[in-house]
């Protein structure tokens, strides 16, 4: 059963959950991804042998399987995802960063230039169920932000994808997709394989050793982030329904039996109807031996004397998903400093922003909202400076970058500006 705390104030720092390394699971993925990079498809087929039932020579899914895979996607479905599609193009296309210049005095021109990265990797996760969200939410951005070529990997349990993923791949534009899963397709992206060719970034959830993988091949290639279990935080005031704000919690219970389910309230009435509420709704759940898992491990019911008390267990937590359930939500928008995406009002629980709203919902875990932000549209891109001076402009600061350039003892640079004069 959940965890009723009477919380009385002094220490939000309790609340902060931090990713905590495996050397156990390090190590093996370590072995994975040099094995991968010595050996490309010889070892990426050996381990998706080994790991998902897939004997494949050849892991490029071809045109005709992927237009007769998502030819079965449910005809509703594929409209649904088609709008949500829209929705995220939308929203993620405002966050694209622009270039500019400026002509300053004696010739000078400063200016930004932005340009799509120009192959990226994303990873979809695959076995007992199929995410075509999290191929809209990555391959979506990516294709308006401009990239060049978007790779798609997930493992192909006995070498089946679902339709709903090869659906959501020819909605969102993804130029190829490759039956591989697990570290051992991180790899592949990092160094490149005989068949599967290197990107410049690799984004996408997956489970620890792909976590871990990513981690690891960071600096060979970009990342979106490392994430770790889901997170919902769930601040609600007398008005709301224990019923809904159970059913909030479990939304995210139901990931995995590390997920994190957590309620602030300043209701006494609201923590014990919604324990009872949590007790009913689990049962009668599809996925309910892991959200019991769930919220017996993580899930707790905080009692504050206040809402601006939760509030600072909100920031301090900073969630993955934070839920604003209160009469007058926007009045408490302000105080949020630290969340990946916020949800505001009754009516705006965590799955509308999963599926269909338009923001991302690849998000900061584990108290890295304190510094990081979901996955954008101008994760897609990289900004470069240029910079042009003119004769005039050069002889007029040379002595000024010379005496900088000497202070740090710097000759060669200092030379540089010398024989310009």
């Amino acid at each position: 059963m959940i965890k009723i705390d009477i919380y009385k104030g002094g220490d939000e720092g309790i609340f902060i959950r931090e990713m905590q390394d495996n050397p156990a699971v390090t190590s093996a993925v370590a072995e994975i991804l040099a094995n991968v990079k010595a050996r490309g498809d010889e070892a990426v087929r050996e381990y998706s042998k080994k790991f998902d039932g897939c004997d494949l020579d050849d892991f490029l899914v071809s045109g005709k399987e992927r237009e007769e895979g998502a030819g079965k996607c449910d005809p509703y479905l594929y409209k649904v995802m088609e709008e949500a599609s829209a929705n995220i193009a939308d929203f993620h296309r405002r966050q694209i960063p622009q270039g500019f210049e400026v002509e300053k005095e004696g010739g000078i021109i400063l200016g930004q230039k932005v340009t799509p990265l120009e192959r990226v990797g994303i990873y979809v996760p695959g076995g007992t169920a199929a995410y075509p969200s999290t191929v809209l939410m990555n391959a979506v951005p990516a294709k308006i932000a401009g990239v060049g070529e978007i790779i798609m990997v997930t493992p192909a349990k006995g070498g089946y994808i679902k339709p709903e993923i090869l659906a959501a791949a020819k909605i969102a534009g993804v130029d190829k997709i490759y039956k591989v899963g697990g570290a051992q397709a991180i790899a592949a992206l990092a160094y490149g394989t005989q068949s599967v060719p290197k990107v410049d970034k690799i984004t996408g959830p997956g489970n620890i050793y792909v976590a871990t993988a990513k981690k690891l091949v960071y600096g060979i290639v970009d990342i979106d982030m490392i994430a770790g279990p889901s997170e919902i935080l769930v601040l609600a005031d007398g008005t709301a329904s224990a019923e809904r704000a159970a059913a909030d919690m479990l939304s995210q219970a139901e990931h995995d039996v590390l997920a994190s389910a957590v309620m602030v309230t300043d209701s006494p009435r609201l923590a014990e109807d919604a324990c009872a509420e949590i007790e009913r709704q689990i049962p009668l759940l599809s996925r309910a031996e892991i959200a019991r898992k769930s919220i017996d491990g993580q899930g707790r019911i905080i009692l504050v004397k206040d809402m601006a008390q939760a509030v600072k267990i909100a920031n301090a937590l900073a969630p993955e998903h934070l839920e604003v359930y209160t009469q007058e939500p926007f009045k408490l928008l302000p105080e949020i400093k630290n969340a990946g995406s916020i949800f505001l009002g009754g009516y705006t629980p965590e799955p509308v922003g999963d599926y269909f709203a338009g923001p991302n919902h690849t998000l900061p875990t584990s108290g890295t909202a304190r510094f990081s932000s979901p996955l954008s549209g101008a994760d897609f891109v990289k900004r470069s400076s240029y910079i042009y001076y003119t004769k005039q402009a050069i002889e007029g600061a040379a002595d000024k970058i010379e005496a900088f350039a000497m202070s740090e003892g710097l000759q060669a640079h200092a030379n540089a500006i010398k024989v310009r004069r």
